[in-house]
């Protein structure tokens, strides 16, 4: 909730149930005394709830007509005091660098706005979702959060750097060798950030490009305190001493800051025990605690993704719009690529591969999501089938499963084709099962429909059933999950492609949440099914913003209809 104090501050107020989505919506820009109350306003907060937010504008009377509930759920929800915008002085420069390690609103001012830590999402934003992941912890808790290194495809051959997205999420700051501390506290703020980063350095800028450093860590990303990455061995350990619970995942999950050959390095001590569990073990014993987790001052450590991940399965409305973006994206790339396989004789899946990487990179997306599948005739029944180096053949299918990101999100999209732009009657039929199967599990994402992943899964098998019958396949118990559709209807989309791993695909769908619809059918060169279809893949994925009442399709201007992939391939 929001109240004003007497100086030249704005207080917000916020508890511990505020949805971000609501509060993505409001302005970054500080306040202005002469600005009207209006202009901090949308028009879909004047009358929220008292479960969200009301913000006032710096001196200005309320009016009880627009805020009727505000002294109500001021004094319901008197949770968390703490500013949120502040008179800035014009006359002093917010930043003196003028470049930075990764675009910033001064430096690209054509993707990127005031106030804004990453495209499209605000320094408010990061800040909330920082503030709820520590309000959800217990009393006496701390977060230790690692970026990613650097990484190698051999000798001094390095991968285009991919953030951890846990960390990403939380500061959006976007370099490697970065790591995150941040201890709950009593304060306004409620919590206090120090962000480990590499630190200005000429000679290496000139190899490698700009820094942000460690002045702009602070300025830029929020952070209270910023040291250079080497000092966190030796600051992490009395950073967390004080703290009973730390939430920590160990061991990392790829290689950052936090490892035994790190610490190894920085003490000269510590015994490397291996990997897995037992460098897990390591890291706890160097940082006092014992095997169970716990030691003898009753410390514990917890792990930290899970709770993370709770918090992006529900996405914002400035996460949606990138999502969105990165959908229509990739759906223009899908066309551009099925007009391409007609119009270029003895086409490649690599070709395709490389028309599909061009186009969304082209439209503005910084890379593919992820290793695409271009997998033309029978090669469409593995399902992760990457080599991407045949020859597509007239008269096959191409099944192609790939998508652009955009601003760090994934859109995840298959579409199935005829490679000579004509669909023979077998492909139609099958294809067109498999399409209607998809239509009806689509229609299934609503909160309202009170069901999980796993319940539209299992709609989908029974569905795909009733399809295969009417085309004539014979099916026993066993051949549609084990040969015929082996793999699950979908799964959470969002900063990774299969986002929020370690969240069950049981719990109920929720407004907010993206998901993915993509049944398939896979028919194998066996006596049991009709030969007609004997050989043939197909699978028809899409990305759905789950509604309240509705279903979202974020990828829909990607053609799937019969007779609007025939033309799209044609002209």
């Amino acid at each position: 909730m929001a109240m004003v104090d007497g100086d030249d501050t704005v207080w917000l107020c916020l508890s511990s149930d505020v949805a971000i989505s609501d509060l993505s919506r409001l302005s970054a820009d500080p306040v202005s005394t002469s600005d009207p109350p209006t202009k901090f306003l949308q028009p879909s907060l004047v009358n929220m709830s008292m479960k969200t937010l009301a913000l006032v504008a710096h001196r200005f009377p309320l009016a009880p007509a627009i805020y009727p509930n505000l002294n109500r759920a001021t004094r319901a929800f008197p949770v968390l005091k703490r500013p949120l915008f502040q008179q800035t002085n014009p006359s002093k420069p917010i930043f003196k660098q003028e470049a930075f390690g990764q675009p910033t609103w001064k430096t690209h001012p054509n993707i990127m706005q005031k106030g804004e830590i990453t495209p499209g999402i605000s320094a408010m934003e990061y800040d909330l979702r920082r503030t709820k992941l520590l309000m959800s912890l217990p009393s006496d808790s701390v977060v230790v959060l690692p970026g990613y290194l650097t990484r190698y495809m051999s000798n001094r051959v390095f991968y285009p750097f991919h953030q951890h997205t846990d960390f990403f999420y939380l500061c959006g700051f976007n370099e490697p060798d970065a790591a995150l501390v941040m201890e709950k506290t009593d304060s306004g703020k409620g919590y206090k950030m120090a962000m480990f980063v590499p630190p200005r350095n000429a000679e290496a800028e000139m190899w490698d490009g700009p820094r942000t450093g460690l002045e702009a860590a602070k300025e830029l990303f929020g952070a209270d305190e910023a040291y250079e990455s080497s000092r966190f061995p030796h600051r992490l350990k009395d950073l967390v001493a004080p703290y009973k619970h730390v939430y920590v995942d160990l061991p990392p999950h790829s290689p950052s800051l936090l490892t035994p050959e790190t610490m190894q390095k920085t003490f000269g001590t510590m015994q490397h025990h291996g990997t897995g569990r037992d460098e897990g073990i390591g890291l706890r014993r160097w940082l006092g605690w014992l095997e169970n987790g716990e030691n003898d001052i009753k410390k514990t450590t917890k792990p930290l993704s899970p709770l993370v991940q709770e918090l992006r399965v529900v996405k914002s409305s400035a996460e949606i719009a990138q999502m969105r973006k990165a959908g229509e994206i990739s759906a223009k790339a899908f066309i551009q690529a099925m007009k391409y396989t007609k119009a270029t004789p003895n086409v490649s899946e690599h070709q395709l591969y490389a028309k599909l990487d061009y186009e969304c990179r082209v439209r503005g997306a910084q890379m593919l999501a992820y290793v695409p599948v271009v997998a033309g005739g029978s090669n469409a029944l593995s399902m992760h089938y990457v080599r991407n180096d045949m020859i597509l053949r007239d008269g096959d299918l191409v099944l192609v499963d790939c998508g652009g990101e955009f601003n760090g999100y994934a859109s995840d999209i298959t579409r199935t084709w005829p490679v000579n732009g004509k669909f023979t009657e077998p492909q139609r039929e099958l294809y067109q099962a498999v399409l209607n199967v998809q239509k009806k599990c689509i229609k299934l994402c609503t909160e309202k429909e009170g069901i999980s992943l796993h319940g539209i899964h299992d709609a989908s098998v029974r569905y795909m059933r009733q399809e295969l019958d009417q085309i004539n396949f014979k099916i026993v118990e066993g051949d549609l999950d084990r040969k015929l559709y082996p793999h699950h209807v979908g799964h959470y989309l969002g900063l990774d492609v299969h986002d929020c791993h370690d969240l069950d695909r049981s719990r109920r769908l929720r407004k907010g949440m993206v998901i993915t619809i993509e049944p398939g059918i896979y028919v194998p060169h066996d006596r049991a099914f009709p030969e007609k279809y004997r050989g043939i893949g197909i699978r028809i994925e899409d990305n759905v913003l789950v509604g309240e009442e509705d279903p979202v399709v974020l990828s829909a201007g990607t053609p799937k209809e019969v007779v609007d992939i025939e033309f799209c391939c044609n002209n």
